[in-house]
């Protein structure tokens, strides 16, 4: 197995259970549950975001509802048919359930992964520089994982230049956003998106500007393979 590929994606969150765990699927005779997860901002705002973990990580403990968990693992995507489309659905996928929170920030996740198509820039009435970018993190397996960010001030400033195909490295937090749809002339629904908020952003064969060994010790994640594989090919 490649070890770039495994260590592309990163997550780390802790946060409260506010839904029962569910089953999901069974991959291999291994069956998965998805649950809600409120991680609290460091401002005290909180995101409710969807974890996804194995029946063998659960196995021997008590899940329920208000139980704090601190959870390892990557963030991932797959196709879902919902009213008869392909909707683009994400989830932590857990790795490691751990006793104790290594790190204090509650939200993290380090990526690296490729520019899919190009970046929307625009500016908000109080005239704050947004850039949605889509992001290709590649997974073993010829798979690879579509990751919707968004950047902010200069990093968007930055976006808005990438190139389809560029390979960037980020860091920041996982974030959920409701909004408005229109389904029809009588009905509106309001929908949840999940997106990483970008709080550094570089080119990948620049990694001066963006330190990734300091993002990846900040996760307890580097180890030196992961050196080699941030500074080589």
């Amino acid at each position: 197995m490649n070890s770039l590929q495994e260590k592309n994606n990163k997550v780390f969150i802790s946060g409260e259970i506010v839904t029962e765990a569910e089953f999901s699927h069974e991959v291999y005779g291994e069956g998965f549950y998805e649950m809600n997860v409120l991680v609290k901002r460091l401002s005290g705002q909180g995101d409710i975001l969807p974890v996804t973990v194995s029946e063998r990580l659960i196995s021997d403990k008590s899940l329920g509802v208000g139980v704090t968990i601190n959870a390892l693992g990557q963030f991932r995507s797959y196709n879902k048919l919902v009213d008869g489309k392909s909707k683009l659905m994400l989830t932590v996928f857990v790795r490691e359930l751990l006793d104790e929170a290594p790190v204090r920030n509650p939200n993290s996740i380090v990526l690296t992964g490729y520019i899919c198509k190009p970046p929307v820039y625009r500016t908000t009435p109080f005239n704050r520089e947004i850039a949605d970018i889509l992001i290709a993190v590649n997974r073993s397996y010829n798979k690879s994982d579509y990751i919707p960010c968004i950047a902010w001030g200069r990093n968007a400033r930055f976006a808005k230049n990438l190139a389809v195909g560029e390979k960037i490295a980020i860091s920041g937090r996982i974030q959920s956003r409701e909004y408005q749809k229109r389904v029809n002339d009588d009905e509106v629904r309001t929908l949840t998106a999940y997106e990483v908020s970008i709080s550094k952003l570089a080119a990948y064969d620049n990694a001066e500007n963006f330190d990734v060994e300091e993002e990846f010790s900040l996760l307890g994640f580097l180890t030196p393979e992961i050196k080699e594989n941030i500074y080589s090919e």
